[in-house]
């Protein structure tokens, strides 16, 4: 009996955790960052705010791990990308990862809102997201791109760094100003694919040189 109840315990815990989370994300959505207070956390779950100090030891703790269970960049594995990524020098896999994280941030509102919180206010946990996004492009531009492109090396990592930088603000433009930037609907598949082939352009000039 006493073991069932510990692992109903601890299932229940699991499932508080889980709803404070979502609760970040609703009301970061909603209403911004500025609104992630520890009883309006706590009411959009429907929990005691004691559970927020009880499982994660504060509202600071809460949101940091809530932002770090959002990142796109937590989901790429430096290893498996780097065996795809050698056989071309990186070029089609660079292709992909640019897509892919286009997509990933359109779709994702919580991380769009995440972006708006990054560039807003100093804070560790979101230094980390540009850290991590650093860590893993480190890995495929050492071992890939700048062996591919010897001393032109940095001309591909300025050339990644605007691309990525331009597909972020596309996004953030999109959803918060309007759906058309330089006469493209950004809300339409169509106009997202031109971006996305724009991008697969340059990538493939940059590598003909």
């Amino acid at each position: 009996m006493t073991e069932k109840t510990g692992r109903t315990r601890e299932r229940n815990k699991e499932k508080s955790k889980e709803e404070l989370l979502q609760a970040v994300g609703t009301i970061l959505k909603e209403k911004g960052y500025s609104a992630l207070k520890v009883n309006d956390i706590a009411a959009t779950a429907g929990l005691d705010k004691k559970l927020i100090y009880n499982y994660f030891g504060g509202t600071k703790q809460l949101l940091d791990e809530y932002i770090n269970s959002q990142y796109f960049w937590n989901n790429i594995e430096p290893n498996k990308v780097l065996e795809v990524a050698s056989n071309d020098g990186g070029k089609e896999m660079g292709k992909q990862l640019l897509a892919e994280q286009y997509d990933f941030v359109q779709k994702n509102k919580e991380f769009q809102k995440l972006m708006l919180w990054q560039l807003s206010e100093d804070r560790d946990s979101l230094r980390n997201i540009v850290e991590k996004q650093e860590e893993v492009g480190e890995v495929l531009f050492k071992n890939v791109s700048d062996i591919h492109f010897g001393d032109k090396a940095t001309d591909y990592r300025a050339l990644m760094a605007i691309l990525v930088s331009g597909a972020y603000y596309l996004n953030l433009y999109a959803e918060h100003n309007g759906r058309h930037f330089c006469g493209i609907d950004l809300h339409s598949e169509e106009g997202r694919q031109q971006i996305k082939d724009a991008m697969n352009a340059a990538i493939d000039k940059i590598y003909e040189k």
